[in-house]
């Protein structure tokens, strides 16, 4: 199917040539342009300041758009700004001049929208950062990136009726071996709709048979039961539905080396069926691309 694209310093939005249902798609952990200037402020190595990253998250979804759904994907890294964040989340930690933040347990772990940290708690920064700074972060990548997300919200749901926003993410193999009881088995996707705040229960239903019947196992809202983007977003009663989808690592990358493994490409097709059965309207048949 043919498609566009737009590409800015912030996101790149491919779109199908003809939209096939209410489906988004969306990336906002995936960016991996890492400046110069950003990797000389840091106090930590490359490898290290991409342990937060979605590494590869959208080339897993990479299918949407020759399957008739737009895909927004972020290019600037989580490490930088975190889109999944409020633009108030500022932690008084690594940004000079704000002074009083609100009791907030992500700006407390230093995960707020300009994070103090990476993955295991380390420390971005030898120091501050200014809140000059911070804010110019903000009007580059973060209001961009929302603006269009909510554009295309909006856009999809007058055409549609309804907008089902997938926000796509991947979750260290470590984090759901923490959250599992001994004995049971771990899940591999975990589908979060802040317990049902965000998504109609048809839509979660429909997804998580998705993802199962593509052989892999399902959960829900434990570890992750989504952030700002589904709680900005999230209004079913408004006919916009969000889900997070949060992906293990293991099953396609080398979390130390973050580098896809050899199946990695078994794998996104195995994300392309499940995209194609989310996007195809019953009775119709799509060409992949």
């Amino acid at each position: 199917m043919p498609m566009s694209q737009t590409q800015t310093e912030a996101y790149v939005l491919t779109r199908p040539a003809r939209q096939m249902s209410g489906l988004i798609f969306a990336s906002p952990h995936s960016g991996r342009d890492y400046s110069p200037d950003f990797l000389r402020q840091v106090a930590l190595d490359r490898s290290t300041i991409r342990s937060s990253e979605d590494a590869f998250v959208d080339r897993l979804f990479d299918s949407a758009p020759g399957l008739g759904a737009p895909i927004l994907v972020a290019r600037a890294p989580r490490a930088f700004v975190d889109l999944n964040r409020s633009a108030d989340e500022l932690d008084p930690g690594v940004i000079e001049g704000i002074f009083r933040a609100p009791h907030n347990p992500r700006i407390s772990s230093g995960l707020g929208v300009i994070p103090r940290v990476v993955a295991g708690g380390r420390a971005i920064y030898r120091g501050k950062l200014s809140l000059a700074e911070a804010e110019a972060r903000l009007g580059r990548f973060w209001h961009p990136y929302h603006q269009a997300l909510a554009a295309l919200v909006e856009e999809t749901r007058a055409q549609f009726g309804e907008a089902v926003l997938i926000d796509c993410h991947s979750m260290p193999h470590e984090a759901i071996e923490a959250h599992t009881r001994p004995g049971q088995p771990r899940p591999e996707v975990v589908l979060g709709d802040r317990y049902g705040a965000t998504a109609g229960r048809e839509v979660m239903d429909r997804i998580e048979a998705a993802f199962a019947g593509a052989g892999l196992r399902v959960g829900r809202n434990t570890p992750f039961a989504g952030a700002y983007v589904a709680q900005a977003y999230g209004r079913p009663s408004r006919g916009v539905h969000v889900v997070q989808v949060e992906i293990d690592r293991a099953l396609y990358m080398d979390e130390v080396r973050v580098e896809p493994l050899p199946g990695f490409e078994g794998f996104r097709e195995l994300i392309s069926g499940v995209v194609a059965e989310l996007v195809q309207p019953p009775g119709v048949a799509l060409a992949a691309e």
